[in-house]
């Protein structure tokens, strides 16, 4: 099971949460990266993405917008996110929404001495609008669990194809 960790935020930014989540992957870092660029494969991962891909057909790089068809408490829609960096075999990030306010999250990935690999994901929300009136707490236990899950499916999916022999490096 992933591995969560709380970052205490100076007050200023205390309508902002963050999360992180750590696990070890069995596959070298170059197999987690590939899987992770691999939008079309983020619904095995990302239990409200239903579709996912890159706008254009392009690859993850700065600028890029990700587009997704999603499922959030019950209700099918539309959403976006722009790629902010990407730092290949190293980390990626993004910028979006949930709900009314601005998010962003990223994946970094560290080559372990064994062949694996070390990755986390982590989230960030800053609070706005009527995101406020929501017990900070609250979202960010629900964030984390659902990065958590995230992390244990990408795990999976990502040992799971190289046992198959598929991304193999």
């Amino acid at each position: 099971m992933p591995e969560a960790t709380e970052t205490r935020l100076p007050e200023a930014d205390r309508m902002r949460i963050r999360t992180e989540s750590r696990i070890t992957v069995a596959g070298s870092v170059s197999v987690v990266w590939a899987y992770m660029c691999d939008v079309g494969r983020w619904p095995e991962w990302a239990p409200t993405v239903l579709e996912c891909r890159v706008r254009g057909g392009g690859v993850l790089q700065p600028g890029a917008w990700v587009e997704q068809r999603a499922k959030d408490l019950g209700w099918n829609h539309r959403r976006r996110e722009q790629v902010t960096s990407v730092d290949p075999i190293r980390s990626m990030a993004f910028a979006g929404t949930m709900g009314t306010s601005v998010a962003r999250w990223g994946m970094e990935f560290e080559q372990a001495d064994d062949g694996h690999t070390n990755a986390m994901m982590w989230v960030e929300v800053d609070l706005a609008n009527i995101m406020r009136v929501i017990p900070g707490r609250a979202l960010q236990g629900q964030i984390q669990r659902v990065s958590n899950i995230e992390m244990a499916a990408i795990k999976a999916a990502v040992e799971s194809d190289v046992q198959a022999g598929a991304g193999l490096q």
